[in-house]
């Protein structure tokens, strides 16, 4: 009589993990879920298009600038973070929002590592090239091409003059944070036929190494190295206790 309570409590436990395993498969997709330890490194990633000032519909995969931001100054902030790496895979989006994050990437006195992934097309290539070194996947490619306006566009000599000047700033920051000669990247950025709807380039892998848009060929493995060995160098040599 004193051992039911005991098989109850047991079958209670039983179904409390039953329960626990159902919805982790239910919300992930799997029954065990990964912890990452404690790390030195912080990523940030930039998927889909980059949000600005106008809010994009809810079917848009998007990243919100906004939230960057403060990750940015936190990271600069934070002692226990050592490096940052910036995952992209993105189709471009504002170009103001675009600039300001590679502007703060470029700025952060820690050392950072960009790796395209699927995509780091438009104003993601300037993200891309706003880390201290940047990586790309052999199949991921950079779409360059000039800006564009979207909504009511006044039809007068001012409108096209501030295009150029925004058009200008893109490439200068471009052109001073990578190895691309600024002929070349305009050259790629008016190019005709090789897109279909647009004019500008695709450039795949090897090629945006080859240009001098991205410093190597590589994956997550490359760029931890190559995160670690900078860290290592930005620490210095360990001062001398003298007695």
């Amino acid at each position: 009589m004193e051992k039911q309570p005991a098989k109850k409590d047991n079958q209670n436990q039983g179904d409390q993990s039953g329960n626990s395993l159902v919805q982790k498969i239910q919300q992930l997709g799997q029954s065990n879920v990964p912890q990452a330890p404690d790390s030195n490194i912080h990523v940030l990633s930039i998927i889909g298009q980059v949000e600005g000032h106008v809010q994009l519909p809810s079917q848009n995969k998007t990243t919100k600038y906004e939230h960057l931001l403060p990750q940015l100054i936190a990271v600069e902030q934070n002692p226990k973070i050592e490096g940052l790496i910036i995952l992209l895979n993105t189709v471009g989006g504002d170009v103001e929002a675009g600039l300001a994050l590679s502007e703060m990437m470029a700025s952060i006195s820690k050392p950072t590592v960009s790796i395209v992934l699927g995509g780091g097309h438009s104003i993601g290539v300037p993200i891309a090239v706003s880390a201290d070194h940047s990586f790309i996947a052999p199949t991921a490619t950079m779409t360059i091409h000039p800006i564009r306006l979207n909504g009511l566009v006044i039809g007068v000599p001012q409108t096209f003059e501030y295009m150029d000047k925004m058009q200008d700033r893109v490439i200068d920051f471009v052109v001073n944070h990578s190895n691309i000669e600024e002929e070349k990247f305009k050259e790629l950025m008016f190019a005709k036929g090789n897109l279909t709807r647009d004019i500008g380039t695709n450039v795949i892998g090897t090629d945006a190494v080859e240009y001098g848009l991205i410093d190597g060929v590589g994956g997550v493995s490359q760029a931890m190295v190559k995160l670690n060995e900078m860290i290592e160098d930005n620490q210095g040599p360990e001062e001398q206790v003298i007695q």
